[in-house]
């Protein structure tokens, strides 16, 4: 980006955009008047609100995942490969050493999921703030190939409560996505929705979108949210409130994501719908409310975060290179001074669906977390022993699970089948399957609970299948470990289909109660 932030945008006279536009040349903007369709372009020129901060692209500094891995780490990480295996291979003695060192950073985790549990139970009340006291708040929505959903997006953006005069929202596409360009100019909008068109430029991803756009953004907060998304129509509101009653060292506050599906679709299935909802519910419900409340540092989910401006510009906005930009900017933000915080209101999100839809988008999520873990383990500035902590329960323990999972079912099933075949109970390593038990039970107990409070159905049945899911978890760890080296900064995309309630049907995921004053999407 390299521009100043906060910038004007001076209306020029020109026409619909019917090609690409240069790298060089001013943004594309559309908006709507009084009901018709105007076009107008949007110069990155001049200053807005008197603005003077600048932004530093994040993407162009050595922070940045353009970069995966630094030759050091290269180099640290070969040799201790080397060194553990080694010694494992040629003293026995090391390497039952070392696997009791894995197995005791196991436990550790049992205690941290029942203190996250506990802790993310404690009340929160929802602060109340006055109609006249909002301030603008700019709305960022990334899309790439999304013509088929735009019509309930927009429907849901407009039913946002929230003053219309003090919105500014931005629809962002890419020049090349003529298809979602031309829906969008096809569809009434509320006033305060443009059209925004990015230029051609590598890489084609979300994040470069969403810092085109972050140029343009006139609000003293800002969020984000996906196509699919259904945020309750309250959530701007409350995060303004919470802001307001917060000190100023608050970044950003990460609105609950619920996974619902309320119409059957040809990509719908039933058990990765279930299984990827309660996963949710564990990490939306519990954890990341109990790492806010111990003021710990956490990945941010990739929509809706809403942000204080200033220190998302402070903060050089979202790494393009990054495949998960959200996980990486959750511990930027927190090396730079600032803090996070969570929302009670929640975003309805999809699933993926079929194995085919959902392999991509966890394969990408790994592959940023492996990005993200690359360039956070660079420099030990700003973290502390609160962020190395937090960095290692979420990415850290993310990975390292996805990686054992398999084996771990793998090892339990050959045991009982040895057991079986030689009807008596083999000779067997007790600590470590002791071990794998209590985790096991603790990541089911916090994932029931989750689902429970998110409201999202998990019963036996799905209890009993859930290492199926997390053996799939391993396919695309290994996935993602040969992505990364082939393709890093590929973006997976996932597709995304209207979720349209079918009164004849029964929805594999029912919808949630709705809240008081949320109104119908």
């Amino acid at each position: 980006m390299g521009r100043v932030a906060g910038q004007s945008r001076t209306p020029c006279g020109g026409r619909p955009l019917h090609r690409p536009i240069p790298a060089e040349s001013p943004i594309a903007c559309f908006s709507k008047n009084d009901g018709s369709r105007k076009a107008k372009t949007c110069s990155a020129r001049g200053r807005m609100h008197g603005r003077s901060e600048q932004v530093v692209d994040i993407s162009a500094t050595a922070d940045a995942a353009k970069i995966t891995a630094t030759p050091l780490q290269l180099l640290i990480g070969v040799a201790a490969f080397s060194a553990i295996a080694g010694s494992a291979l040629s003293y026995p003695a090391f390497g039952a050493g070392f696997l009791l060192l894995v197995q005791t950073a196991f436990l550790i985790m049992i205690p941290w999921r029942l203190v996250t549990v506990m802790t993310s139970q404690a009340p929160s009340a929802e602060p109340q703030i006055l109609l006249e006291d909002l301030p603008r708040y700019s709305i960022l929505v990334a899309l790439h190939d999304e013509a088929g959903i735009l019509p309930h997006l927009i429907e849901r953006l407009a039913a946002i409560d929230y003053p219309a005069d003090r919105l500014d929202g931005y629809l962002v596409m890419e020049a090349h996505d003529r298809a979602t360009i031309d829906a969008a100019l096809g569809l009434p909008r509320p006033e305060w929705l443009q059209v925004l068109v990015a230029p051609p430029g590598a890489p084609t991803t979300k994040p470069r979108a969403l810092n085109y756009a972050l140029s343009f953004a006139q609000g003293e907060f800002l969020t984000i949210y996906d196509a699919e998304d259904d945020p309750d129509p309250l959530q701007l509101q409350e995060s303004v409130a919470r802001f307001a009653a917060a000190d100023e060292r608050l970044a950003c506050l990460q609105a609950p994501l619920r996974i619902r599906r309320r119409g059957k679709n040809r990509n719908a299935s039933p058990f990765l719908d279930r299984q990827f909802a309660a996963e949710y519910a564990a990490l939306f419900e519990i954890t990341l409310p109990a790492m806010a409340r111990l003021g710990l540092p956490f990945p941010l989910g990739g929509t809706s975060n809403h942000f204080r401006m200033s220190a998302l510009r402070a903060a050089g906005g979202w790494d393009s290179w990054n495949v998960t930009e959200d996980a990486d900017l959750g511990f930027r933000l927190w090396r730079q001074g600032w803090r996070l915080g969570v929302l009670s209101r929640p975003t309805y999100e999809t699933p993926p669906g079929q194995l085919l839809h959902w392999l991509p988008q966890r394969t990408r999520w790994l592959k940023g977390y492996m990005q993200t873990l690359f360039v956070h383990t660079r420099s030990s500035h700003g973290m502390g022993w609160r962020g190395w902590t937090a960095l290692s329960l979420t990415l850290g323990a993310a990975l390292t699970s996805a990686a054992l999972h398999a084996l771990s079912v793998a090892s339990f099933g050959v045991f009982f089948l040895l057991a079986l075949l030689a009807r008596r109970m083999p000779e067997a390593p007790w600590l470590g399957l002791g071990v794998l038990l209590c985790g096991a039970a603790a990541a089911i107990l916090t994932t029931v609970i989750g689902a429970r409070r998110a409201g999202t159905p998990f019963g036996v049945w799905d209890m009993a299948r859930i290492p199926l899911y997390w053996s799939l978890l391993s396919l695309a760890f290994v996935h993602a470990a040969v992505r990364l080296i082939v393709e890093p900064h590929r973006w997976d995309k996932t597709a995304h289909q209207p979720d349209i309630p079918h009164e004849d049907l029964s929805p594999t995921l029912p919808p949630i109660a709705l809240e008081s004053g949320r109104a119908a999407a």
